[in-house]
């Protein structure tokens, strides 16, 4: 009897312990931004081998990550835009920076090579605004007196969905351009004055390579590995820079995590020689309340493993890791606001 019950004892600790490993090993799942879509990948796929847990990340833009995790139909959302610390507090959310990276204006013009043409707010703005249309315009001439600049049409190609890529756009733009504010303003979502619209940065990077002439604006990861042609940009201090981890990591400097409610730091239109304008960070959001320790959890350490290993692998794709200060941030972020149902911190 007691030899049947000691062999019922290891067979239900048996089932427990596989039904614990089969919990644990579950697929997380995501939805959100297409700013950091290229690193989020590269993340999933090295920490599936390292752990066997995969992620299941819906590249939908910040607009619907933001749906999706209000909806509860996703583990987390992402955004490229932060949100206001009253609307995290009214939905019960909390925010945390997971990569830095930059949005850099594209174009597809035959014989300019990328990083080779100068442009500045006031010409994007002029072209955004269907003011300039042609690529010999005497506005872009003037700055790239160098250049053999065709006289062909500029079509431009915009976000159709809700995109933190627009916001950090549309921010640096309404920042550095007074008539681009009053008339298009910084948002997720703008009424363009012209244009056509791509879903994604997938989208508006497929149809600058397909259209001549075409000009828009993508995040920079996508628009190497595209081979893309992209621009310098003149930034607040009047300098010209080439956008990589270096100006995108001279923005970030002035980032203040601490010291901003929510974390809601914005990195557009920085102070520093170096500082890329259209730089940004990339936003995780989350239920303060979560209804499984386990899955949230399982979040959890998906980020803090993409802390700790994962700066080599950003750094390839020119984003900016979070440096350690801002890791402990979130760290103790993490403790102090997400809980179980029973009300104890799940980190």
């Amino acid at each position: 009897m007691r030899k049947l019950q000691f062999i019922k004892g290891v067979v239900g600790a048996a089932a427990g312990l596989v039904m614990a490993m089969s919990v644990h090993a579950a697929d997380i799942t995501g939805a959100g931004a297409t700013f950091p879509f290229p690193i989020y990948s590269k993340w999933a796929e090295a920490y599936k081998a390292a752990t066997g847990i995969g992620l299941n990340y819906q590249s939908i833009g910040s607009g619907g990550g933001i749906k999706q995790i209000k909806a509860k139909t996703v583990d987390f959302g992402a955004s490229d835009r932060p949100m206001p610390i009253e609307e995290l507090e009214k939905e019960g959310l909390i925010q945390f920076p997971a990569i830095i990276g930059g949005v850099v204006p594209v174009m597809n013009i035959d014989g300019v090579e990328a990083g080779q043409m100068k442009l500045t707010a006031d010409i994007i703005s002029g072209i955004h605004l269907g003011k300039i249309s042609k690529w010999n315009d005497p506005a872009i001439v003037a700055l790239n007196p160098d250049m053999k600049l065709p006289a062909l049409a500029i079509t431009v190609v915009h976000r159709a969905d809700s995109s933190g890529t627009t916001f950090l756009w549309t921010d640096y733009l309404s920042k550095s351009n007074a008539e681009f504010k009053s008339v298009v303003g910084a948002n997720t979502a703008v009424k363009w004055p012209t244009g056509v619209g791509g879903k994604g940065n997938e989208g508006v990077a497929a149809n600058v390579q397909r259209i001549k002439g075409a000009f828009g604006y993508v995040e920079y990861a996508f628009a190497k590995k595209n081979k893309i042609t992209y621009a310098q940009l003149k930034n607040r201090e009047g300098e010209f820079v080439q956008p990589d981890d270096e100006t995108f990591k001279a923005a970030a400097a002035n980032g203040d995590w601490a010291n901003t409610p929510g974390m809601a730091v914005v990195l557009t239109n920085q102070p520093g020689k170096n500082s890329w304008p259209a730089t940004g960070a990339s936003f995780i959001i989350m239920h303060k309340a979560q209804p499984d320790a386990l899955t949230g959890r399982a979040v959890l350490k998906f980020f803090d493993w993409a802390y700790k290993n994962g700066a080599g692998m950003a750094t390839e794709l020119d984003y900016v890791p979070m440096p350690p200060s801002t890791q402990k941030l979130v760290s103790d972020l993490w403790k102090a606001q997400l809980k179980d149902p029973s009300g104890k911190a799940i980190w």
